[in-house]
């Protein structure tokens, strides 16, 4: 598959005179010439007859997807360092928590856990980047991934910590967690009195204890 990327100019307008847009296209015939016109409204056979003839390309009540300017692309890179920030200032909260309790063996990795690999850890691990899919991890204790996953997860401590995570497979405790629930940017896994509980982690929260 051949495939190939356009920038188009586009020029839309609303439709609510025959005789005026036809007079006003045959003016700026050159103006318009190498634009893709966007046509809302009622279009007449007379409109579109004339556009054929003048080779101009059209489309009809049609939306188009809105570009991002910078300024718009500059302020999600804002929020995303901001989230970023967050899930690290979590991640360092943890650490101090885990690092208190000497018996969980805690193991921080800060690397991408590619496809094919298989971690086997014995007690808790914090894992600063993703998972890629067909990798495995299998924690005895308590489990943090900061980044994405899209491999596979298996965790047997107290809870787990991961972010909103669409393609994993998630085992807690031998139970599948369902990861459409895992609508935040950092979730919460944790068992109680026999029950999965799945909790969003906001900024806020950072302190909490287990």
């Amino acid at each position: 598959m051949k495939n190939k990327q356009y920038s188009v100019k586009v020029f839309e307008t609303t439709v609510d005179n025959e005789e005026k847009f036809i007079s006003f296209f045959n003016t700026n015939y050159t103006l318009f010439k190498d634009h893709l016109i966007l046509l809302q409204g009622e279009v007449s056979d007379k409109i579109t007859s004339f556009l054929d003839q003048k080779s101009l390309s059209y489309l009809i009540n049609t939306k188009l997807p809105i570009g991002r300017s910078r300024k718009a692309l500059e302020e999600e890179f804002n929020v995303m360092s901001v989230e970023n920030s967050v899930n690290q200032q979590i991640a360092e909260a943890e650490i101090v928590k885990l690092s208190n309790r000497l018996a969980n063996n805690l193991t921080v990795l800060d690397e991408m856990v590619r496809s094919g690999r298989e971690l086997n850890i014995e007690g808790d691990l914090l894992l600063l980047n993703r998972v890629n899919s067909g990798a495995t991890i299998h924690t005895t204790g308590n489990l943090i991934i900061t980044q994405v996953v899209e491999g596979a997860i298996r965790c047997d401590g107290h809870f787990m910590m991961i972010a909103a995570s669409p393609k994993a497979n998630i085992i807690f405790h031998g139970v599948e967690v369902d990861n459409s629930l895992l609508e935040d940017k950092l979730n919460r896994i944790e068992l109680k009195n026999n029950e999965i509980l799945i909790t969003p982690v906001i900024k806020k929260e950072i302190n909490w204890a287990s």
